[in-house]
Protein backbone atom coordinates (compact mmCIF):
# COMPACT_ATOMS: atom_id res chain seq x y z
CA UNK A 1 0.00 0.00 0.00
CA UNK A 2 1.05 3.87 -0.70
CA UNK A 3 2.01 5.73 2.13
CA UNK A 4 0.96 8.63 0.47
CA UNK A 5 -1.14 9.10 -2.27
CA UNK A 6 -2.04 13.06 -3.92
CA UNK A 7 -4.75 12.58 -6.54
CA UNK A 8 -5.78 15.24 -9.21
CA UNK A 9 -4.87 18.15 -6.46
CA UNK A 10 -5.75 21.21 -7.82
CA UNK A 11 -5.29 24.70 -5.51
CA UNK A 12 -3.56 28.12 -5.65
CA UNK A 13 -3.65 32.10 -4.02
CA UNK A 14 -6.56 33.71 -4.17
CA UNK A 15 -7.45 34.17 -8.02
CA UNK A 16 -4.67 32.24 -8.91
CA UNK A 17 -4.71 29.14 -10.00
CA UNK A 18 -1.35 26.96 -9.55
CA UNK A 19 -1.34 23.18 -9.09
CA UNK A 20 -3.64 21.38 -12.44
CA UNK A 21 -4.62 18.09 -11.66
CA UNK A 22 -1.28 17.03 -10.04
CA UNK A 23 -0.95 13.33 -8.89
CA UNK A 24 1.27 11.09 -7.45
CA UNK A 25 2.21 8.39 -4.74
CA UNK A 26 5.13 7.04 -2.66
CA UNK A 27 5.00 3.66 -1.53
CA UNK A 28 6.26 3.14 2.67
CA UNK A 29 10.61 2.83 2.38
CA UNK A 30 10.66 4.60 -1.16
CA UNK A 31 12.41 8.04 -1.74
CA UNK A 32 10.34 10.23 -3.94
CA UNK A 33 11.29 13.53 -5.37
CA UNK A 34 9.67 16.55 -7.05
CA UNK A 35 11.09 18.12 -9.91
CA UNK A 36 10.91 21.24 -12.22
CA UNK A 37 12.15 24.72 -12.87
CA UNK A 38 11.61 27.53 -10.32
CA UNK A 39 7.94 28.58 -10.22
CA UNK A 40 6.48 25.22 -11.60
CA UNK A 41 4.63 24.33 -8.26
CA UNK A 42 6.77 22.46 -6.26
CA UNK A 43 6.33 24.43 -2.53
CA UNK A 44 2.57 24.85 -3.54
CA UNK A 45 1.84 21.12 -3.72
CA UNK A 46 4.12 20.68 -0.26
CA UNK A 47 2.19 23.82 1.19
CA UNK A 48 -1.58 21.72 0.24
CA UNK A 49 0.25 18.45 1.68
CA UNK A 50 0.30 20.38 4.87
CA UNK A 51 -2.79 21.67 4.70
CA UNK A 52 -1.50 25.02 4.65
CA UNK A 53 -3.46 26.01 0.87
CA UNK A 54 -7.32 24.96 0.85
CA UNK A 55 -7.90 22.26 -2.25
CA UNK A 56 -9.83 23.44 -4.74
CA UNK A 57 -10.76 19.63 -6.18
CA UNK A 58 -8.41 16.26 -5.65
CA UNK A 59 -7.63 14.35 -2.18
CA UNK A 60 -4.57 13.89 -0.30
CA UNK A 61 -4.71 10.18 1.48
CA UNK A 62 -2.05 9.50 3.99
CA UNK A 63 -1.53 5.86 5.54
CA UNK A 64 -5.03 5.15 4.10
CA UNK A 65 -7.14 7.91 5.40
CA UNK A 66 -7.78 11.46 3.95
CA UNK A 67 -5.65 14.12 5.42
CA UNK A 68 -6.78 16.94 2.95
CA UNK A 69 -9.21 19.63 4.96
CA UNK A 70 -6.82 18.79 7.93
CA UNK A 71 -5.02 21.57 10.08
CA UNK A 72 -1.67 21.48 9.55
CA UNK A 73 -1.00 20.34 13.25
CA UNK A 74 -3.26 17.46 12.84
CA UNK A 75 -1.55 16.47 9.69
CA UNK A 76 1.84 17.07 11.56
CA UNK A 77 0.94 14.35 14.06
CA UNK A 78 -0.17 11.92 11.61
CA UNK A 79 3.48 11.77 10.98
CA UNK A 80 4.58 13.76 8.65
CA UNK A 81 7.35 16.32 8.97
CA UNK A 82 9.22 19.24 7.12
CA UNK A 83 12.38 20.04 6.74
CA UNK A 84 11.45 23.87 5.36
CA UNK A 85 13.09 26.23 2.31
CA UNK A 86 15.31 28.28 4.55
CA UNK A 87 15.42 25.98 7.43
CA UNK A 88 13.88 28.01 9.77
CA UNK A 89 15.55 27.29 13.03
CA UNK A 90 14.87 29.01 16.30
CA UNK A 91 17.51 31.74 16.17
CA UNK A 92 17.72 32.15 19.84
CA UNK A 93 17.15 28.52 21.24
CA UNK A 94 20.49 26.39 21.40
CA UNK A 95 21.12 23.18 19.26
CA UNK A 96 20.04 21.10 21.97
CA UNK A 97 16.44 23.40 22.90
CA UNK A 98 15.95 23.40 19.01
CA UNK A 99 15.69 19.64 19.50
CA UNK A 100 14.26 18.84 22.06
CA UNK A 101 11.47 20.94 21.54
CA UNK A 102 10.45 18.72 18.43
CA UNK A 103 10.81 15.50 20.42
CA UNK A 104 7.69 12.82 19.79
CA UNK A 105 7.31 9.49 18.77
CA UNK A 106 4.67 9.83 16.44
CA UNK A 107 5.62 6.59 13.92
CA UNK A 108 5.31 4.60 17.01
CA UNK A 109 9.00 3.35 16.49
CA UNK A 110 10.46 0.99 18.23
CA UNK A 111 13.86 2.66 18.14
CA UNK A 112 12.69 6.40 18.35
CA UNK A 113 14.94 9.16 17.26
CA UNK A 114 16.06 10.68 20.34
CA UNK A 115 18.90 13.39 21.21
CA UNK A 116 21.98 11.08 21.74
CA UNK A 117 20.66 9.28 18.17
CA UNK A 118 20.76 12.73 16.41
CA UNK A 119 24.09 13.35 17.87
CA UNK A 120 25.36 10.13 16.72
CA UNK A 121 23.79 10.77 13.28
CA UNK A 122 25.20 14.22 13.04
CA UNK A 123 28.43 14.32 14.90
CA UNK A 124 29.01 18.31 14.43
CA UNK A 125 25.60 18.96 16.14
CA UNK A 126 26.85 17.48 19.27
CA UNK A 127 29.96 19.35 19.36
CA UNK A 128 27.29 22.78 18.82
CA UNK A 129 24.88 21.44 21.59
CA UNK A 130 25.14 24.16 23.73
CA UNK A 131 25.58 27.31 20.92
CA UNK A 132 22.25 28.77 20.01
CA UNK A 133 20.92 28.92 16.21
CA UNK A 134 22.33 32.13 15.15
CA UNK A 135 25.53 31.04 15.65
CA UNK A 136 25.43 27.84 13.02
CA UNK A 137 27.20 27.53 9.76
CA UNK A 138 24.34 27.48 6.45
CA UNK A 139 25.00 23.60 6.56
CA UNK A 140 25.08 23.02 10.07
CA UNK A 141 21.56 24.87 9.83
CA UNK A 142 20.60 22.16 7.95
CA UNK A 143 21.70 19.52 9.87
CA UNK A 144 19.59 21.04 12.39
CA UNK A 145 16.59 21.31 10.57
CA UNK A 146 16.92 17.53 9.43
CA UNK A 147 17.71 16.62 13.02
CA UNK A 148 14.42 18.60 14.41
CA UNK A 149 12.29 16.91 11.61
CA UNK A 150 13.95 13.40 12.83
CA UNK A 151 12.73 14.38 16.21
CA UNK A 152 9.12 13.59 15.75
CA UNK A 153 9.69 10.48 14.28
CA UNK A 154 8.12 10.76 10.74
CA UNK A 155 6.64 8.34 8.83
CA UNK A 156 7.02 10.33 5.76
CA UNK A 157 9.90 12.89 5.83
CA UNK A 158 9.86 16.07 3.43
CA UNK A 159 12.94 18.07 2.39
CA UNK A 160 12.21 21.49 0.30
CA UNK A 161 15.24 22.64 -1.22
CA UNK A 162 17.02 20.24 0.83
CA UNK A 163 21.12 21.44 -0.17
CA UNK A 164 20.03 24.88 -1.44
CA UNK A 165 22.73 27.46 -0.46
CA UNK A 166 25.16 25.20 0.80
CA UNK A 167 28.66 24.67 -0.16
CA UNK A 168 29.44 21.85 -2.05
CA UNK A 169 31.55 20.09 0.57
CA UNK A 170 28.66 20.40 3.10
CA UNK A 171 26.05 19.89 0.72
CA UNK A 172 27.82 16.21 -0.11
CA UNK A 173 27.48 15.52 3.70
CA UNK A 174 23.35 16.36 3.29
CA UNK A 175 23.33 13.60 0.56
CA UNK A 176 25.44 11.13 2.60
CA UNK A 177 22.69 11.85 5.39
CA UNK A 178 19.95 11.08 2.99
CA UNK A 179 21.49 8.11 1.80
CA UNK A 180 21.47 6.89 4.99
CA UNK A 181 18.09 7.55 6.13
CA UNK A 182 17.24 5.60 2.61
CA UNK A 183 19.13 2.55 4.43
CA UNK A 184 17.41 2.97 7.34
CA UNK A 185 13.83 3.17 5.83
CA UNK A 186 13.31 6.25 6.20
CA UNK A 187 10.21 7.40 3.27
CA UNK A 188 11.47 11.00 1.87
CA UNK A 189 10.18 13.38 -0.59
CA UNK A 190 12.60 15.97 -2.03
CA UNK A 191 12.90 18.73 -4.15
CA UNK A 192 16.52 19.39 -4.78
CA UNK A 193 17.81 21.03 -8.70
CA UNK A 194 20.75 18.36 -7.91
CA UNK A 195 19.59 16.32 -10.71
CA UNK A 196 22.47 13.81 -10.69
CA UNK A 197 22.54 13.19 -7.04
CA UNK A 198 18.53 12.83 -7.09
CA UNK A 199 18.84 10.31 -9.50
CA UNK A 200 21.46 8.21 -7.88
CA UNK A 201 19.38 8.54 -4.69
CA UNK A 202 15.45 8.52 -5.31
CA UNK A 203 13.87 5.73 -6.31
CA UNK A 204 10.85 7.33 -8.33
CA UNK A 205 10.33 11.53 -9.79
CA UNK A 206 7.78 13.52 -10.94
CA UNK A 207 8.54 16.45 -13.01
CA UNK A 208 6.37 19.62 -12.54
CA UNK A 209 5.73 22.19 -15.55
CA UNK A 210 3.34 24.97 -14.65
CA UNK A 211 1.83 23.36 -11.74
CA UNK A 212 0.90 20.21 -14.19
CA UNK A 213 2.41 16.68 -14.10
CA UNK A 214 4.97 16.20 -17.12
CA UNK A 215 6.51 12.70 -16.58
CA UNK A 216 6.76 10.52 -14.39
CA UNK A 217 9.38 7.48 -13.92
CA UNK A 218 11.85 5.88 -11.94
CA UNK A 219 15.50 6.46 -12.30
CA UNK A 220 16.53 4.29 -14.74
CA UNK A 221 14.28 6.01 -16.73
CA UNK A 222 15.42 9.58 -16.19
CA UNK A 223 18.91 8.85 -16.13
CA UNK A 224 18.18 7.48 -19.78
CA UNK A 225 16.31 10.41 -21.24
CA UNK A 226 18.61 13.56 -20.71
CA UNK A 227 15.90 15.28 -23.15
CA UNK A 228 13.99 15.68 -20.00
CA UNK A 229 16.61 17.11 -18.02
CA UNK A 230 16.56 19.67 -20.74
CA UNK A 231 13.67 20.30 -21.30
CA UNK A 232 12.27 20.89 -17.80
CA UNK A 233 14.94 21.06 -14.86
CA UNK A 234 17.31 23.76 -16.77
CA UNK A 235 20.42 21.74 -16.62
Amino acid sequence: MNLLEVRGIETGYGASQVLFGVSFSIAAGEVATLLGRNGMGKTTTIRALFGLLRLRRGEIVFAGERIDGLPTDEIARRGIALVPEGRQIFPNLTVRENLAAFGANRSASAAPWTLERVFDFFPRLATRAEHMGHQLSGGEQQMLAIGRALMTNPRLLILDEATEGLAPLVREDIWKCLAALKTAGQTILVIDKYIKRLVALADVHTILERGRVVWQGNSAALAADRSLWHRFLGV
